[in-house]
């Protein structure tokens, strides 16, 4: 989402078209693949290896790209393989060429702000909710509802990935529900998680709180709709929880971000909106 947010913004701003290569989804295993077109309304077009290859060539093999992609490398890249050249935001991108092929996380939300709009509208979810998530939503509508994300799952289980994300401590977790206390009366926590049972053994609460743990395999993207429904959110160090509050346009929504997004020292200055309230 944050990949497409970026590149959808700077084709608006340059009047480009815009194409995702999904070539890398081939064989993934984390989560379910590509999924936008699924799961978004937003207008995809998919590149052609014709159409990369003419602003890559050679250098579109997979494993020269992923070399391309080091640091030291650049000097060799052809020019319109642009590469994100740390976690914060580049404000060199409105300098790259306008035939580019973007290689990077861009996880910024000053990549799309002057675009806000149409990435909202690309954004809004294509199937209406079935029944179960239907009366929850009108639940979560209709009381102080809190979204709180707990993210387990392979920032545990994945050795790659648990030495790149911390696990978020119940120590915040605590913090965040007690914030939020102080400034909503009678709050209701709606939680979401790939590991309930883990949260509902080690995160006690003295609010009421619900347990969504219906949405799973292809169907695990309703946990974002919900948490978007909610009037404020505790993010884990998830970009899945992290649209989830984004996505809800409310300007006074409170949203809670853990202080630290990543475990090996990667620069985060930019990845939380000032608006959004860091612990």
């Amino acid at each position: 989402m944050f990949q497409y947010a970026a590149g959808r913004a700077l084709s608006l701003e340059r009047n480009a078209s815009f194409h995702l290569d999904i070539a890398g989804f081939n064989g993934y295993e984390l989560h379910h693949g590509f999924e936008l077109s699924r799961v978004f309304v937003c207008p995809v077009e998919i590149a052609s290896k014709t159409e990369i290859c003419d602003i890559l060539g050679w250098q579109n093999l997979p494993g020269i790209k992923r070399v391309l992609a080091r640091p030291s490398m650049d000097i060799f890249r052809r020019n319109g393989f642009v590469v994100e050249p740390h976690y914060h935001f580049w404000l060199d991108l409105k300098h790259i060429p306008k035939a580019c092929y973007l290689y990077g996380y861009w996880q910024s939300e000053r990549y799309f702000k002057a675009f806000e709009p149409v990435i909202r509208q690309d954004f809004i979810f294509k199937e209406p909710l079935d029944e179960r998530n239907a009366e929850l939503a009108l639940e979560i509508s209709n009381t102080p509802s809190v979204s709180l994300h707990v993210r387990r799952g392979d920032y545990v289980n994945d050795p790659k990935n648990s030495n790149v994300m911390d696990v978020c401590s119940l120590e915040y977790y605590r913090e965040a529900i007690n914030h939020i206390a102080k400034r909503i009366e009678h709050p209701v926590f709606y939680i979401f998680s790939d590991d309930i049972s883990w949260v509902k053994k080690h995160l006690s609460m003295a609010f009421p709180c619900v347990y969504i743990d219906h949405n799973d395999g292809l169907e695990s993207y309703k946990d974002m709709q919900l948490m978007s429904l909610c009037q404020h959110h505790v993010i884990a160090n998830s970009s899945f929880s992290w649209w989830g509050a984004w996505l809800n346009p409310d300007p006074e929504k409170i949203v809670v971000a853990p202080k630290h997004w990543f475990r090996n020292g990667n620069n985060d200055s930019d990845l939380i909106p000032d608006a959004w309230v860091r612990l």
